[in-house]
Order: structure tokens, then sequence, then C-alpha cells
């Protein structure tokens, strides 16, 4: 029996990675760790099929080492003596070690010497946060590296190598693929590489040739290997923006009916990662300092939702929609944030007033640094007045309260007293 498509894609260097450009592309950490080799026992921790066994055998690859594969929960202390045994015989070896988080006492204590000498690289791999879930012993004698979701152009990316690679790949059984259906199993599979070349296989193994030998995938092949519906068959691919537009300015308007069908679109079409995303930007874009309770309590709502994944997450993603669209709204942070980088693009700045630059050194006094700055709390209320901005500045006013709630209403009091 053959193997899996993702698993004969896995990468045998550091160069055939996708993604997680922040630790393995040139000059990062792990591709300097690589080419210096000087390895050290490492914990990656994310979603799944994002790339942690990849990265494991990348670096296995790259500096030819042994690379052995168990998993904490299933494999026995007797697994890790057979590895330990292997590494006294031939060198270092490197292990990944699945759902590193459920590593038992015996096992872990068995393994610390080894760990510490150096004879065993250990490369954890965990979907939980190590800092909650993973013994401090074992924490203490690793790096810990976060891995983020694929994004849709690197699954393409990848999916497209697999569909023309003739050794590992399927190059050699005449495949293509259409745009649509590209886009779809990159979309449809969160970030999940591993559930994207899953879901190509199964399409290509479950299709028959044409006439002229050919395997074509197309939009609705994928739908079915994915049990994901794309939002619209729309030739030109531009739904799934439209969507995600009217999402958003269905609860900047307030209407909730209509918020919760974009949602459920959404939903449907399995975009987990869109939805958390634009929950995120609509919470301090649109509802900001209109209801910054609510705001926090979408950020916990996309949290659980990322943590529980689908069916069940359209429950918390479903509350963050309701009391965001009929929430107070307010935009007042980000049309002041906007305005003060405009002034700084555009050189509308000063220089630091004197008596507010840094007097923490020798000869201050001498340069007129920090000179008459009145300590706040020195005051009553701890409020003095005193100039903070440059003088070229001095009188412009980047934030406008909108009294849309009681909560601004209160800030712009605050504000209308100190200005």
């Amino acid at each position: 029996m053959s193997q899996p498509l993702a698993y004969r894609m896995r990468p045998q260097s550091i160069e055939e990675l996708v993604g997680q450009e922040h630790l393995v592309g040139n000059g990062k950490i792990i591709w300097r760790m690589v080419q210096a080799k000087r390895l050290s026992s490492m914990i990656l921790y994310g979603p799944p099929g994002i790339g942690k066994t990849s990265i494991a055998s990348a670096i296995a690859g790259s500096t030819k080492y042994a690379f052995r594969n168990l998993n904490a929960a299933t494999d026995s202390k007797k697994e890790l003596k057979i590895v330990v045994e292997e590494s006294k015989m031939s060198g270092t070896v490197i292990l990944l070690l699945d759902e590193i988080h459920r590593l038992d006492k015996p096992k872990q204590d068995f393994l610390l010497p080894y760990l510490e000498s150096g004879q065993i690289i250990m490369i954890g791999a965990t979907t939980e946060n190590p800092y909650i879930s993973i013994h401090p012993a074992i924490r203490s004698r690793s790096q810990i590296f976060e891995l983020h979701p694929l994004t849709e152009e690197q699954i393409i990316s990848a999916l497209d190598r697999a569909v023309n690679d003739p050794e590992k790949g399927l190059g050699s059984k005449n495949v293509s693929v259409t745009p649509e259906a590209l886009n779809h199993l990159a979309r449809a599979t969160n970030g999940d590489l591993r559930s994207a070349l899953n879901a190509l296989e199964l399409a290509v193994e479950s299709s028959q040739t044409d006439s002229q030998g050919n395997i074509i995938i197309s939009l609705e092949i994928a739908e079915e290997c994915v049990q994901r519906k794309a939002l619209t068959h729309d030739k030109d691919g531009d739904s799934h923006y439209n969507v995600i537009s009217a999402f958003q300015k269905s609860i900047r308007g307030s209407d909730v009916d209509a918020a919760l069908h974009y949602l459920a679109r959404l939903v449907e079409a399995g975009e987990l990662i869109t939805i958390c995303r634009r929950l995120m930007v609509i919470a301090y874009e649109d509802i900001g300092l209109g209801n910054p309770a609510g705001a926090a309590r979408t950020v916990a709502a996309v949290q659980a939702a990322e943590k529980l994944g689908f069916p069940e997450a359209r429950i918390p993603l479903a509350n963050a929609v309701i009391e965001m669209a009929l929430s107070p709204k307010s935009n007042s942070a980000i049309v002041a944030i906007d305005q003060a980088l405009e002034g700084i693009r555009s050189g509308d700045f000063g220089d630091v007033p004197a008596h507010l630059k840094d007097a923490h050194f020798s000869g201050a006094d001498k340069l007129n640094r920090g000179i008459n700055y009145k300590y706040p709390h020195s005051y009553p209320n701890a409020w003095v007045e005193q100039q903070y901005l440059p003088d070229k500045i001095k009188s412009r006013h980047f934030y406008k309260p909108k009294e849309t709630s009681k909560f601004e209403e209160a800030l712009a009091k605050q504000y209308k007293k100190y200005n």
C-alpha cells in the first residue's frame, strides 16, 4: 500500500518547508540552528497540520541526523529506550515526540539526562499552550516556538507542488486542478496543509481519467472531498470577499439578522480563520470604545471558537455577533490613530519638548533635558497642566469622542476636562 500524499510530500530539507518563515526563513532562528549544526531541543506548538512534523523532518534531513517519531501518549518507555540505544550506537538522534503535553513523569525522568547531554535532540509537538500544559523540567531544557496557520497562498503553493511533483507527488497522473478548486481546498481546510493534501489525494484517487487520460479536479469534486460548500460558484471567485464585506457592514449597521445570515454562510463554508480574524477587526474598528467590555468578550469568543473548532465554534461566534450587532458603536479610536499616522507620514511633527526628554544620564541638566518637568502624581488628582505635544503641532487634536455609550461619554468628559 502506497504512503499517503501528505507523508510523501513531507519536506526533506529546510528549503522545502512551506510557511513558518518567522522560524525557518533565511536568517531566522531555526534556519540558523540548522546552518550552524547547533541544535537544541525545542517545543513546537500550534494547530494541527501546520508543519510541526515537517519542521522536525526537515531539520533531520538538513543535518543528516537519524529521525525517529514517537507519541508521548501511546508509545511506552520501551520505545524511548530503543531510540536512546540507537543514539549510543550511531550518534545524535532527532526525536519528534508528538503530544508532548501528555508525557508522564517516568518517561520524562528517563529522557532528561539524554536531553541534557544532547544525545537526543527532542522536538516536542503539541496543540496545547506549553507554558500551561508541559512540565517545567521539560520546558527549561527546550526552546519554545509558536507555529501559525498557513495562509491560503502558502497552501495553494504546496498543493501546486504536490500536483506537479513526478516522484513524490501526483505529477505522473496528469492531474489538473481548476483555480476555483485550489482556492476552495486552501480556504476550507483553515490553514491545515495536511487536510488539504489529504483532500486533494482523495479527489484524485476517486476521479476517472477523461478521454485524453487526464484527471480534472473541479470545484464540485473539491467540495465533496472536504465536505464543505464553496460560498458560490461565481467564476471570478470574489463572492468570498463579498460575503466577508457584507458580514462586517451588517454588524456595523446593527442588523443582527443579516449579520447572522452572513455568519452562517461563512460557517457553512468552513471559514473559521476568516470569521475569527474579521470579528477581531470589527470588535475594535466598529465597536471600539462604544462597548470595550463587548470587544473583550468578542476576543474571548474567538479564542473559544479556535479551541473548539467546528461545529461547536458556531456557538461562541453567534454570541459575539449578536452582541456586536446590537452594541453601541464607535470608530473614534481608529479615526484618531489614523489621523496621528497621517500627520507623521506627511512630516507634520516636531521635536519632543525639552522638559519631556529623557534625563536619566549624567549631564542631562546641561543639555536642558527634563528641566521644569511637572510630575503629575505630585499634584491634586494626579494632573497638572503642561505641554506634551511638540511646539509645531501643540494645538492638534486627534481623538474626537463619539458619545454613543456611557463609557465614551465618560471619556469625553475627561477629555474636555484635560483639554
